[in-house]
């Protein structure tokens, strides 16, 4: 007989729970009445680690083990020992075919990722298993139970499903061009994603209001989907605290706020939503996304993260579909601006040449005029415009083809040409440009077998720009010239020998308006587009335009142009009517290239030191007994060189030379006075040329001005913040060049004069402080032998007789004063020294000024009386403070000196009294007075305000009492004394006051 203990032996919770229920109450009796095969399985159940079930006996009473527990959910511990159609409610239908197939026929089965409601949670709850059902034969041979082994895989199953909805969607919005496609496929993927994704609203917020962009799962009818909504307390969603929080958010009570909303594949209403925050959109609007949660599934983390991921992934297609429109709209931004450009240059051009043509033939006509000729400065003058106005014609025409050919409105005229005649005519035209600049030009185009179609005028555009750059940047050598056929094109090659193209700059090479930076030219003039215009009239005639080239071994440029013409279009297979003198097409080329137009002066300094014939505007020559200022001026135009130095040459002393490098190296040679400089020039530039000349110790003062043709503020502040004095803006008028250099001429001679001035300040300085430092040495030096002497003397004094004494006693008295007043004068060339050197020291006490005042005041009272100025003391009776005693004694004594001295025998009032935390002390007299003038003036170092003859002294006095008296943080001053006369005024810090600290 078993016991519950032994059937139910080991199985951890499960099996000490089995073993707790009285199984004789069920319909399975007593646990030792039961058949060995039930307790054989269960043994099988409890061991086993893997989710195993078992419904026994025809009311299936449920067994499950450790394992099974997480399935159950909610329906453990009643789920042990009930009925199973009372456990599983709903799934119970689901699974019964399969369980009476097994109970009734034996007949077993196997479910992989079934689908099974179970209310183990509270709720209906959407799961997936894979199970196997096996019947359980008793001891008679009749299925007594069914066997399950049970694994659950909702997660694995609802996980896929997300992952594919994303990625649905991702393929749906990938390829995506608009924000209105995003949105549109976003709302049919989530449509079809019902069981995850039961409703989802897209809202933008912006401002105060929030507009519905998106919607799924819900009709527009529905309360819960309105298009627009406020964004205050009474919005049925909290988008606003979404949107400001950038944090999700939970809403649980839909049914209250909208009535029962569909859940889609599901009969239950939706309960609750979740409001998430879409980032990082590129727009300054905020987006929320508002996802009903499927009533069948908990939201869990794993159902946030997926909820989260569709927010993320919304967020990136609405991104990448706003970037591309902002692309697209930058892109026909760019190409309505390009348009207009075009169109603009097109209208310009037109516009330029017809005043440089009545600009340009009057010019000729008056060169050429042999009835009236011109003299030989106003026929120099007018070559130099003609040449600047040809120069002009060639950028103009330039900007005009490539517009024409940009826009398609070119109109060739393709015609059978003799290739090979036309283009050594061509070449013909640069013979005498080059052998100017020491270049061999060799040409080898021999009769070619047929004709070839070509624009005439075309062709000799593409010639003569492939020259001009080879002769542009060629500076010894020679250019090859060679025509030929190929199997199916006439093929040119220009070949130089120059300075040659980096291999990074090759692929821009034909970009219009793209010049390779720092390469060392003939000349900077061009527009960039020389070579751009080539290639599109080589591509005009179906041909193409290659080059070959690497640094310092030149550069070979080749075009092919097909043969026939079959590839042109049958309505340009014309002759032109009329066409320009390729003489007169040539030479803006050749002149371009080479940048040097005008007769060149003979090698070495361009200097002038004579009188000249002024240009209209310039000043008439200075004074030859001034030294002429030198002007050192740097320009690779020719033209404009020889016209810049020929303004300044008859006021100032001028070098011309051709680029930075000669303008740096005569610079060091001879110091200029000014350096003018273009800012484009071959080799070193003007702001290279600038950098030099202030990093070089013997030049970095010399005024530089910089010519440029960039307009505007910013190209004038980098140049000033480069280091220039001045920035000119071409073009510019001969009296503001001239203005400008003399203006800069005269700041430099003002700033050596200041410097000159300062050099001289410190030269006084020095001098004065020598000056005190003899004083200092001096005065102690003759205190000794004036201490000796006065001793002396007071020894003889007191050894004379009576008699003695009364004959000579007065000299000996005479004597001694001039002695104390010398021994007086030296303290005072002391205590100066002392002053101006920061060496007055103060010995502060506690001192009573009462006591002091009337000390002074009794030892000079025979003094003052002797000399008409009787003194009336008025004191308080106590004044106490922190002073030096010995140096307000002096400063009591020279004012009662001053007093008598100027007082014009008349009496004298001193005051002391105390105001609040201030000692005051006045010293009135009733003589000749202060100017108001010169107060102020008084106070300072031998300064006096009456002749030094009629009153003497060396006006140090009044000096040192203010020295004194500010170092003990008081305060000196003199105002008018009614009736006439001066009081001094002195005010000093009593107790509590706060002297300064020595």
């Amino acid at each position: 007989m078993s016991t519950a203990e032994e059937v139910f032996a080991g199985g951890g919770d499960m099996g000490a729970l089995m073993r707790s229920v009285d199984w004789g109450t069920t319909p399975l009796g007593p646990v030792d009445r039961w058949p060995q095969s039930l307790r054989s399985v269960l043994s099988i159940l409890l061991t086993s680690p893997s989710p195993l079930f078992l419904w026994w006996g025809p009311e299936f009473i449920q067994f499950y083990n450790d394992a099974y527990r997480p399935i159950m959910g909610g329906l453990h511990p009643r789920g042990l020992g009930q009925r199973g159609p009372e456990c599983w409610g709903e799934a119970w239908k689901l699974v019964y075919p399969l369980v009476e197939a097994a109970m009734e026929r034996g007949q077993p089965s196997s479910i992989a990722e079934g689908m099974l409601p179970l209310v183990r949670h509270g709720f209906v709850e959407e799961c997936y298993f894979d199970y196997t059902y096996t019947p359980v034969r008793i001891e008679s041979g009749a299925v007594g139970g069914i066997f399950c082994a049970v694994t659950e895989v909702t997660q694995r199953i609802v996980g896929a499903r997300r992952m594919r909805m994303l990625r649905e969607l991702a393929l749906s919005t990938g390829a995506s061009r608009s924000v209105e496609h995003v949105l549109r496929a976003t709302e049919k993927v989530l449509a079809q994603a019902s069981l995850d994704v039961p409703f989802a609203l897209l809202y933008c917020v912006d401002g105060r209001r929030a507009r519905l962009l998106a919607r799924s799962g819900l009709s527009p009818e529905s309360p819960a989907a309105r298009s627009e909504l406020p964004l205050d307390s009474e919005a049925p969603w909290p988008l606003e605290a979404v949107a400001r929080s950038g944090q999700e958010v939970r809403v649980e009570d839909l049914g209250a706020r909208f009535g029962a909303l569909p859940a889609g594949a599901w009969p239950e209403p939706i309960t609750q939503a979740l409001l998430l925050p879409v980032p990082g959109t590129g727009d300054e609007a905020t987006y929320v996304l508002v996802v009903g949660v499927s009533p069948r599934r908990p939201l869990d983390e794993a159902y946030r993260s997926f909820l989260q991921l569709l927010a993320r992934q919304v967020a990136s297609d609405l991104s990448s579909a706003r970037a591309y429109e902002q692309e697209r709209r930058r892109a026909e931004a760019l190409a309505e601006l390009n348009g207009a450009k075009t169109a603009f240059f097109n209208n310009v051009s037109h516009e330029f040449r017809t005043p440089l043509t009545l600009m340009l033939g009057p010019l000729e006509d008056a060169l050429q005029d042999g009835a009236e000729p011109l003299g030989p400065a106003q026929r120099e003058r007018l070559v130099l415009v003609q040449r600047g106005g040809a120069r002009l014609l060639k950028l103009v025409n330039a900007l005009l083809d490539y517009s024409r050919l940009e826009a398609g409105r070119a109109q060739p005229a393709f015609e059978q040409t003799d290739l090979s005649a036309l283009t050594r005519e061509l070449v013909s035209h640069f013979e005498s440009a080059a052998q100017r600049s020491g270049l061999t030009l060799s040409v080898r185009a021999p009769p070619l077998s047929e004709p070839v179609w070509v624009d005439r005028e075309a062709w000799a555009q593409v010639v003569f720009n492939l020259l001009s750059n080879a002769l542009k940047h060629t500076f010894e050598g020679g250019i090859f010239v060679s025509l030929a056929f190929t199997e199916d094109a006439a093929e040119l090659q220009v070949r130089d020998t120059g300075t040659g193209i980096p291999e990074k700059e090759l692929p821009r090479l034909f970009e219009r308006f793209h010049r390779v930076e720092g390469a060392r030219a003939r000349s900077q003039e061009g527009t960039g587009i020389g070579l751009a215009l080539v290639h599109e009239l080589v591509k005009l005639h179906g041909g193409r335009v290659d080059v070959r080239s690497a640094p310092g071994r030149g550069s070979t440029f080749i075009v092919r142009v097909p043969r026939g013409f079959a590839h042109l279009p049958a309505e340009h297979l014309r002759a032109r009517q009329t066409l320009e003198p390729v003489s007169a097409r040539a030479r803006p080329h050749v002149e371009g290239a080479l940048g040097e137009q005008a007769p060149e002066a003979a090698p070495g300094p361009v200097l002038s030191r004579s009188p000249g014939t002024s240009h209209a505007g310039a000043a008439t020559e200075e004074s030859p007994a001034e030294p002429r200022a030198r002007v050192l001026l740097a320009d690779d135009n020719a033209d404009l060189r020889e016209y810049i130095a020929g303004l300044l040459r008859p006021s100032f002393d001028v070098e011309a030379v051709a680029d930075g490098e000669a303008a740096l190296s005569r610079a060091r040679e001879h110091r200029p006075d000014l350096i003018l400089s273009d800012v484009m020039m071959p080799g070193l530039d003007g702001f290279s040329l600038l950098r030099e000349v202030r990093a070089d110790a013997g030049l970095r003062a010399v005024p530089f001005i910089l010519l440029s043709a960039r307009a505007g503020e910013e190209a004038s502040v980098g140049g000033l913040e480069a280091g220039a004095d001045d920035y000119l803006v071409k073009p510019f008028g001969s009296r503001e060049l001239l203005a400008r250099v003399r203006s800069m001429l005269e700041l430099a001679r003002m700033r050596r004069e200041a410097a000159r001035q300062e050099a001289l300040a410190v030269s006084l300085k020095e001098a004065v402080r020598a000056r005190d430092e003899f004083l200092s040495v001096a005065s102690h030096e003759l205190k000794t032998p004036l201490a000796g002497f006065r001793l002396n003397l007071d020894l003889l004094q007191r050894g004379l007789s009576a008699e003695t004494k009364s004959r000579v006693g007065e000299r000996f008295a005479a004597a001694g004063r001039q002695v104390q007043r010398l021994a007086s004068l030296v303290e005072t060339l002391l205590d100066v020294s002392h002053a101006t050197t920061g060496r007055l020291q103060l010995m502060l006490d506690t001192v009573d000024l009462a006591p002091l005042v009337t000390e002074a005041v009794a030892r000079m009272r025979e003094e003052l009386e002797r000399a008409g100025s009787p003194v009336t003391l008025d004191v308080a009776p106590s004044v106490v403070g922190g002073y030096d005693r010995m140096r307000l004694d002096q400063v009591v004594t020279n004012l009662l000196s001053n007093a008598m001295k100027y007082g014009a025998g008349k009496p004298i009032e001193v005051v002391l009294e105390r105001t609040g935390d201030r000692a005051r002390l006045r010293v009135t007299d009733h003589g000749i007075g202060i100017a108001r003038e010169d107060r102020e003036r008084i106070f300072e170092r031998f300064e006096r305000a009456v002749p030094v003859r009629h009153y003497g002294g060396l006006g140090l006095g009044l000096w040192i009492a203010r020295q004194i008296v500010e170092a003990h943080g008081g305060s000196i001053a003199v105002t008018d004394t009614p009736g006439g006369g001066a009081t001094f005024r002195v005010e000093l810090p009593a107790a509590g006051g706060s002297p300064a600290e020595h």
